[in-house]
């Protein structure tokens, strides 16, 4: 019943209310700096109202819960554009420091050293008999390829570095899901809606997420009660409410994708390294051995493209055991039994079998212990994101640079290296330097002796340049200089039947070319395979030049070439070269069978390389013709262009996200202008709520007087 206690009430309930504004006033105040701080104020309700003459009468005023002032549609905005944003923040940042590594125009770089390495070959052509324009030659090319191998190592250290800052956001993100499940079980014991609201916990989760959010791509689903799950925009769970799905940096791993009808019941095997993953598709059923084999094609782009010869035609190989390892791309591959490499799988593999080959670290997510998911960024050959993969934030930023750029980059420096030995070794290797060979060996090695030097099965670097024809091999007496006979030049036969048989790549191994070289010179040498490389020693009193090659025999085995390796890295000077500045070929032998000290055709041919546009050729880029130097070029271009692209997309999407931080902060930034009015409001509120009780008092004393 309303009456002086009435009025006590409402001044005590007032009292209470405005105290606990000014408490979340003051404690706005005190958080005005506290990062991840959300506003807060005090929900005020009317109290019941009694019927009543003359009419409905309050009962004063309710405190009825601390209200966090927070935006979650534009919170998920802000999350997705902030991943976004540290993905090209990341990739900006490192291809600058790479962008550096090529920039030419403060300091002589690649581009001058292989300027001066074409130099020194035409001023040879000049004086081809002298020792000074040979060892000019030679330091000019050690100068190349000191700085390519400089810019290989500098690439290499760069990925390592991405491995390590891959590892510590891998151990952040892990840290982060833990305590978010932590958080959603303090919510869900401390949050009662409408009661009792775990505003800070609340905040510090957010924050979390915010921190999640920049390492990679999230979805955040809000089930109620306090409970959120949390995915990564590809659909693995990272967080159900208590439970916690960890994600791991790990080591090369191989996995199979079996057709339900297939009875396979190996594994799929390799050894080597390389930057992209390789899907294996088998295109055919068959054993993995020699004897009706299965066959299968290759993907480095998760399947999105696979992999071509220089005609654009899709290549397809053949399954094998560890014997006959193929070589695809960087990798050697082959299948073996489910507990050893060794062995030989005794079942069949089925068309439509798939294996997944990830020569280098990755990252997994564990749905279980026993399963692990790969969720490694990735971007196919045309440009886009693996949308089954980490798509945003700073960790798919640094699987970037590591793998599709520097890879790329990489691979594009290795092709240069690798189609630079080929053309001068395809030339060098025809030519005569200023004494003959006693004894020559190979320095490219094969993995099978016995398979087809055509064929990837022969682990021949440059089993693809490979051609059907002949070449030429000249000996000669050790002291007189001249043709041992009528019988010691000409063309090696390859076969025992009647005439010259050609070299044919596509059915001749290393054994074949041993047996040839025997068959036609086994008078005045002998050929023999030493650790999977051809060795040629000339017998007692006779000498041998190489001649005219159209198969590319002597520059694929690495016999009289002047370079040794096929990447940037490994790229250098043949060992004989290296050695004894006579084996450098300037000249070749002429029809009469002469070696001529002044003879420059060679080292002419070499020279006009420089000019001359050549067939280059990478699993990213596909075939491409032009010169070695425009080639060269063209890398270099392209780190500048991909570092202008990144900062474009990183300074755009910081745009975005900063607009929608601002619109954010609108909603839970604290205001001292307004928080400082509501203060005087509330305390002047307060202030009046006292004066009331003090009047009801009064009036008290002044009914209780009245029994008096």
């Amino acid at each position: 019943m309303p009456g002086v206690n009435s009025i006590l009430d409402i001044g005590r309930l007032a009292l209470f209310a405005n105290q606990s504004a000014l408490e979340v006033t003051g404690n706005n105040i005190a958080n005005v700096n506290t990062e991840g701080y959300s506003r807060q104020t005090v929900r005020l309700e009317d109290g019941i109202s009694i019927d009543y003459r003359p009419g409905q009468i309050g009962t004063g005023v309710l405190a009825k819960e601390v209200i966090r002032h927070f935006d979650e549609f534009v919170e998920k905005q802000y999350n997705e554009k902030s991943s976004d944003t540290n993905r090209y923040s990341a990739l900006y940042g490192n291809l600058s420091s790479l962008d550096s590594l090529f920039n030419e125009s403060i300091t002589p770089g690649i581009n001058d050293s292989l300027a001066t390495f074409w130099e020194k070959w035409q001023d040879l052509t000049n004086r081809p008999e002298d020792y000074s324009s040979r060892e000019a030659l030679l330091g000019a090319t050690q100068n190349f390829l000191n700085g390519l191998q400089n810019a290989a190592d500098d690439i290499a250290r760069m990925q390592s570095q991405m491995d390590d800052f891959i590892n510590q956001e891998v151990d952040e993100v892990n840290d982060i899901l833990n305590e978010i499940a932590s958080l959603n079980q303090q919510i869900n014991a401390h949050d009662v809606p409408g009661q009792n609201n775990a505003n800070s916990l609340y905040d510090r989760r957010a924050l979390l997420v915010r921190s999640l959010a920049e390492k990679l791509d999230v979805n955040v689903i809000d089930n109620g009660g306090g409970d959120i799950t949390i995915l990564t925009q590809a659909g693995q769970v990272l967080v159900d409410k208590t439970e916690v799905y960890e994600i791991k940096f790990e080591g090369p791993k191989t996995m199979k994708d079996l057709l339900p009808s297939s009875s396979f019941d190996g594994d799929i095997y390799f050894s080597g390294n390389d930057d992209f993953e390789y899907t294996v598709e088998v295109l055919t059923g068959g054993y993995a051995s020699s004897a009706n084999s299965a066959t299968f094609r290759v993907s480095l782009d998760g399947g999105a493209t696979w992999l071509k010869d220089a005609d654009g035609n899709e290549l397809t190989f053949s399954a094998h055991d560890e014997s006959e390892r193929v070589l695809v791309g960087d990798l050697h591959i082959w299948f073996g039994t489910a507990s050893n490499s060794g062995g030989t799988a005794t079942q069949q593999l089925t068309a439509g079998d798939r294996f997944t080959i990830v020569p280098k670290s990755g990252l997994y997510w564990y749905e279980t212990t026993s399963t692990p998911v790969n969720i490694t960024p990735q971007i196919d050959f045309t440009g886009r994101d693996n949308e089954r993969r980490l798509t945003g934030g700073s960790l798919t930023g640094y699987f970037n640079f590591r793998d599709n750029y520097v890879g790329r980059y990489k691979e594009r420096l290795d092709a240069f290296a690798k189609s630079m030995a080929w053309e001068v070794n395809r030339l060098h290797s025809q030519g005569t330097g200023l004494q003959k060979f006693t004894e020559a060996t190979g320095t490219y090695a094969v993995t099978s002796d016995t398979a087809a030097l055509g064929s990837a099965a022969s682990g021949l670097t440059y089993y693809d340049k490979l051609q059907s024809g002949g070449c030429m091999m000249y000996v000669y007496d050790t002291s007189t200089g001249e043709l041992a006979s009528a019988a010691s030049f000409g063309p090696l036969d390859f076969g025992a039947g009647a005439g010259i048989q050609n070299f044919n790549p596509v059915t001749m191994s290393l054994t074949d070319v041993q047996d040839a070289i025997n068959r036609t010179y086994g008078g005045y040498m002998t050929a023999s395979i030493v650790n999977h490389e051809l060795k040629i020693t000339a017998k007692d009193g006779y000498e041998f030049a190489l001649g005219t090659d159209t198969t590319g025999i002597y520059a694929a085995l690495g016999v009289n070439t002047f370079f040794d390796g096929d990447t940037a890295l490994d790229l250098n000077v043949n060992y004989k070269v290296q050695n004894d500045l006579d084996y450098v070929c300037a000249g070749h032998v002429n029809g009469a069978g002469e070696a001529n000290a002044g003879d420059n055709t060679q080292a002419l041919a070499i020279a006009e390389l420089q000019n001359t546009k050549v067939q280059l050729s990478t699993a990213m880029d596909g075939k491409t013709t032009q010169t070695l130097q425009g080639y060269f070029n063209g890398i270099v271009a392209s780190v500048g262009a991909d570092t202008a692209s990144n900062k474009f997309n990183f300074e755009y999407n910081k745009s975005l996200a900063d607009d929608l931080s601002e619109r954010q902060e609108e909603m839970a930034g604290v205001n001292l202008d307004e928080e400082m009015s509501n203060l005087v409001k509330f305390q002047a509120s307060y202030t009046a709520a006292a004066k009331l009780i003090a009047t009801a008092d009064k009036m008290l004393q002044t009914v209780l007087g009245l029994k008096n």
